[in-house]
C-alpha cells in the first residue's frame, strides 16, 4: 500500500454485502407477484430466499413460477425487471467509510464494478459512498463486452485517476473474473476473502485469474 498511489476497489460483495440488495429484490419481486398473480408474497419472498441459500443462482424466478405451476416464458422477465430495478436499502461493511477516508488521505481512490449500469448506479446512491471516490467506472457504460475480465473498464478508471498501472492496486472478491484484466495491465491485486463471501471459495481459473494477495477483511489493508 506504501509504494502505491491509487486503491481501486470492486463493489459487490466487496465494500458491501450483495446478499442485501439480492434480499431487497426478492422482497420486490414477491411483493409484484402478489399483486399480479395473487401469490403471497411472505410465502414467495421465503421460496426464493430458500432457492438462494441452497445455491440456486440464474434461474432463480424460472425454478421460482415454474414450481407454482405458471408460465415462465411470460412472467419471469418481469420479474426480473422488478428485482433489477427496485430502489435497494443497503449499508457498508462495517469501518468501509471510515477505510476509505483513511486511505483518500494518502492515495488516490477509484471504484470499478461490473453488473447493469442503472442497477449499480442505484448501488452506490443507496450506500451513499460517492463522494469517497476520487473516480467511479462501471464497466455497462460501453456494453457487455466490457465487463471484467476485459481491460477496457481498468484502463478507464486508471486515467481517470491519471495514475500509471504498476502504480495501482485493485481489491475485489472475486477471483474467477476480477484480477485477470487489472493483472494484464500491470495492476497489483488483492482479493477480499471473507468468511461466508459468495466467492469465499472459489478457485481460480487460471494461475494468471489468482490475486497477487489475499486479505480475510478491508482491515488487512492498511
Amino acid at each position: 500500500m506504501k509504494s502505491c498511489r491509487a486503491v481501486v476497489f470492486d463493489l459487490d460483495d466487496t465494500l458491501y454485502p450483495e446478499r442485501d440488495f439480492v434480499l431487497g429484490g426478492f422482497r420486490a419481486a414477491a411483493r409484484w407477484a402478489e399483486a399480479h398473480l395473487g401469490l403471497e408474497a411472505n410465502e414467495g419472498y421465503l421460496d426464493l430466499c430458500r432457492l438462494y441459500q441452497s445455491g440456486v443462482r440464474g434461474d432463480t424466478f424460472d425454478r421460482w413460477i415454474g414450481g407454482q405451476g405458471l408460465d415462465c416464458g411470460a412472467i419471469v422477465p418481469r420479474l426480473v425487471h422488478v428485482y433489477r430495478e427496485h430502489h435497494p436499502s443497503l449499508e457498508p461493511y462495517p469501518g468501509v467509510r471510515e477505510l476509505l477516508e483513511r486511505i483518500r488521505l494518502v492515495h488516490r481512490v477509484g471504484l470499478l464494478s461490473d453488473g447493469f449500469l442503472s442497477v449499480q448506479r442505484r448501488k452506490v446512491d443507496a450506500l451513499g459512498i460517492e463522494p469517497l471516490f476520487d473516480a467511479i467506472v462501471f464497466s455497462d457504460e460501453w456494453g457487455w463486452d466490457a465487463w471484467k475480465p476485459s481491460t477496457r473498464p481498468y484502463v478507464a478508471v486508471l486515467q481517470q485517476l491519471k495514475v500509471p498501472a504498476g502504480s495501482a492496486i485493485y481489491v475485489a472478491d472475486n477471483p474467477r473474473k476480477d484480477f485477470l484484466g487489472a493483472r494484464q495491465i500491470g495492476m497489483q491485486t488483492i482479493q477480499v476473502r471473507r468468511p461466508g463471501g459468495e466467492y469465499a471459495f472459489a478457485s481460480p481459473p487460471t494461475a494468471d485469474h489468482a490475486a497477487d494477495v489475499v486479505v480475510e477483511d478491508l482491515e488487512d489493508l492498511c
